[in-house]
């Protein structure tokens, strides 16, 4: 029996999340190794385990894999997660990579400072409804079918549901004006796998904290208030 696969990384969301939503919804059990000191990141570091000396990294038949998007590719491949066919598979990894740069915006919105966070919000808010819930809407109302690509679950659809919930979380009437992403939200929600992640008690992360800002190696309010201005930089670069 093949071992299952095991995800390293701070007790959070951050950029494990989508690799938690995307296994859960292929009905895969996974082992946590959560690092809540340098010291096991250090280790990791210095055991060649990180390739590119950051997490998040997944243990997964035999490997070490790095790299949010290649980790996200592969699961999705193994469990049948990316398409029938070329065409299905670009058009999966077209939609993904446009939702995920909605999502990063939202993973780094609480490293921002206090005073920047209500500004940033409604500028996520607007890209949301100006840029991206349009394309998906739209591309929904077309096809007329339950799901973004070849009418059967997706990465595509896993990465877009993440994102609209955690949107909701912040912004809770931000899919008012898209009945049709309203109505593919509750259906994706209820696929049986995806509803047992969503209920309580499931390996799905709460939305972060100080506390845990404070987990993921920061020890001094410096160091913290460092990661925030780090991560600005980051957010406006858009990388």
């Amino acid at each position: 029996m093949a071992a299952r696969p095991k995800l390293h990384y701070p007790n959070g969301r951050g950029r494990m999340e989508s690799v938690r939503w995307l296994l859960a919804a292929a009905g895969v059990e996974f082992d946590e190794e959560f690092l809540e000191t340098k010291e096991q990141l250090h280790k990791l570091q210095d055991g060649n385990h990180l390739l590119f000396q950051q997490v998040p990294m997944v243990e997964i038949d035999g490997m070490k894999l790095v790299q949010t998007r290649s980790i996200l590719h592969y699961i999705a491949d193994k469990y049948h997660l990316f398409g029938k066919d070329l065409k299905e598979r670009t058009l999966i990894d077209m939609y993904v990579e446009g939702t995920l740069d909605l999502l990063e915006l939202i993973i780094m919105h609480p490293f921002l400072k206090p005073d920047d966070q209500q500004k940033e919000m409604v500028s996520m808010a607007q890209k949301a409804k100006i840029r991206y819930f349009p394309v998906f809407e739209k591309i929904l109302r077309d096809h007329g079918q339950s799901f973004l690509v070849g009418n059967q679950l997706s990465l595509a659809d896993v990465i877009l549901l993440q994102t609209i919930l955690a949107l909701e979380e912040k912004i809770p009437n931000i899919l008012s004006a898209f009945p049709f992403l309203q109505e593919y939200s509750v259906k994706i929600s209820n696929i049986p796998t995806i509803k047992r992640f969503l209920e309580p008690g499931s390996k799905k992360k709460p939305p972060p904290d100080e506390i845990y800002f404070e987990e993921e190696f920061i020890e001094t309010r410096e160091q913290y208030e460092k990661l925030q201005n780090d991560m600005v930089a980051i957010l406006q670069k858009g990388s």
